[in-house]
């Protein structure tokens, strides 16, 4: 039983959600297991940041299961979604840093607000957390003070703050000048090297064919293909998909 929790860490089955009336998810399914960086590409619409926020509960699924370590997720429920938070950070395209704060604080608020730990021990904790991702000297600069690839990496260190189980990237580069890209990017190899469970939206496909293990093509709110890095750019199966790569590759 316990061999099964980790090849399924983390598994829908059959989800769709709606946007207002518009069906934006349909039948969804696919499992996750530890320590897997599992990408997810495909057309804008196509449902991929619809995704991530439908797993932590600011969409809500109309249809079908999604477990967390052999839990089922009640996003009805108030405990069983909270739980299921605490498993689950996300990164967006936007930083939504305050801009009041220190990159440290940033980092050290919501552990010492919302879970009640002693300031000193989690500004001890940010500390190392900035440092982990590149920014050990600017542990007292303010947002405006920071490029915006130093920036996302305070939001992602800030993610990591909650000790996620799942860390969710939402087009996190999508917002950044280009020469900002990599320093970001670097970033994320170093937490897949480290063995962290991601789900990442990215239209870097170059990047998505280093760090994925695996990559799931969405078109219309479906998974038209799912495979490895190799098999999807170089193998597609499908028509959809060999329209796509075709294009993003000449680019």
């Amino acid at each position: 039983m316990e061999r099964e929790a980790q090849l399924s860490f983390l598994e829908l089955q059959g989800v769709s959600a709606n946007y207002g009336r518009q069906e934006v998810l349909t039948d969804v399914s696919v499992s996750i297991a530890k320590g897997e960086v599992v990408a997810l590409i495909g057309p804008s619409g196509s449902g991929k940041s619809t995704l991530l926020r439908t797993l932590i509960g600011l969409n809500k699924p109309t249809r079908g299961t999604v477990r967390l370590a052999g839990e089922t997720i009640g996003y009805d429920q108030a405990k069983s979604l909270r739980r299921a938070r605490e498993q689950f950070a996300i990164v967006f395209q936007q930083y939504n840093l305050f801009q009041n704060m220190t990159a440290l604080r940033n980092v050290a608020i919501a552990p010492q607000i919302v879970k009640k730990r002693p300031k000193a021990e989690v500004e001890a904790e940010a500390a190392k957390l900035l440092e982990r991702v590149g920014l050990g000297a600017k542990l007292g600069a303010y947002p405006d003070e920071l490029s915006g690839g130093q920036q996302q990496r305070v939001a992602i260190a800030r993610a990591l703050a909650q000790h996620p189980a799942i860390l969710l990237l939402d087009e996190i580069t999508a917002a950044l000048d280009p020469e900002l890209v990599t320093e970001v990017l670097d970033t994320i190899r170093g937490l897949a090297a480290e063995g962290m469970t991601m789900l990442v939206v990215s239209h870097e496909m170059a990047f998505v064919r280093e760090v994925a293990t695996r990559v799931i093509f969405m078109d219309r709110g479906r998974i038209v293909e799912t495979g490895s890095p190799k098999d999807i750019f170089e193998n597609p199966q499908t028509e959809r998909l060999r329209d796509f790569t075709a294009k993003i590759l000449r680019h």
